[in-house]
């Protein structure tokens, strides 16, 4: 694993992409924060070695990189899932690479299922913690110059970036929740029971990503902010037919609640 991480990162290198402060993870539909990026560089994923493709719809599979808020940023439009068939390694490796490349904090973004009753379409939840029910992606042999063997999870999202993000997002007048996410493998959309058993558990929201990224970047002690997009509901008298095409629409009517918490963020840091 090391080895395919310093090949990939010193391409990234001779490609221009010097010493960024900050990584971003942009969901389903959530790309378009990527316009606010100045003095860019864009690369498609097939061209880096060892990245895998991205195959999802709304999701470009473009490594950005430039300046947002003032600060150095690398931006991936577009992740890697379970559900497309890869591995844990694959999932793993674009985070270990930003950060062997230098960045100091990791910013995700998902679209996702309300299970929580008080929310609605188009609300934002600041993710405060996560019940991962997907393979974890520290399973197998560890590279202890990479982490530890067990990686201390108490504090997966982190709190001070979590309070600073609701007091951008009161300024805002944004609606906006601290909730639990849930991720399961998909592709499928959840069953009613499914989305009742989830809220049981402790979930407010549930999708098909994040969690394996948050455990590797807490693997190697990089700090975590998530933001997940509410693009529709799995609550009993709400549920709706979902398919991907609206949870991209909903998702894309939102971003600009995303965009800006995650802007003045960056800038704060």
């Amino acid at each position: 694993m090391l080895e395919k991480i310093n090949e990939t990162t010193a391409f990234l290198r001779s490609e221009g992409f010097i010493d960024p402060e900050l990584g971003i993870i942009l969901g389903t539909g959530l790309g378009g924060l990527t316009a606010r990026i100045e003095k860019r560089i864009q690369i498609e994923y097939r061209r880096i070695p060892n990245f895998p493709l991205s195959t999802v719809e709304g999701h470009e599979g473009k490594l950005i990189y430039g300046e947002l808020g003032g600060k150095k940023i690398i931006a991936m439009k577009g992740r890697f899932h379970y559900y497309e068939g890869y591995g844990p390694d694959q999932v793993a490796l674009p985070v270990r690479v930003l950060k062997y490349l230098g960045i100091k904090h990791l910013f995700l973004s998902n679209a996702a299922g309300g299970v929580n009753p008080d929310y609605q379409i188009g609300d934002i939840m600041i993710i405060t913690d996560h019940i991962n029910l997907l393979p974890n992606p520290l399973i197998g042999k560890n590279d202890d110059r990479i982490g530890v063997r067990f990686p201390d999870m108490g504090e997966a999202y982190d709190k001070y970036l979590i309070k600073k993000a609701m007091l951008i997002a009161a300024e805002h007048h944004l609606r906006v929740h601290k909730g639990v996410y849930l991720a399961t493998s998909g592709p499928t959309f959840e069953t009613p029971a499914e989305y009742k058993y989830f809220r049981i558990i402790g979930a407010d929201a549930v999708g098909m990503s994040t969690t394996p990224e948050v455990i590797i970047a807490r693997h190697m002690n990089i700090p975590c902010f998530a933001i997940s997009v509410i693009t529709d509901l799995g609550i009993e008298g709400k549920i709706e037919y979902v398919t991907h095409q609206s949870v991209q629409h909903e998702a894309e009517k939102t971003e600009s609640k995303m965009t800006a918490v995650m802007t003045d963020l960056i800038k704060s840091l």
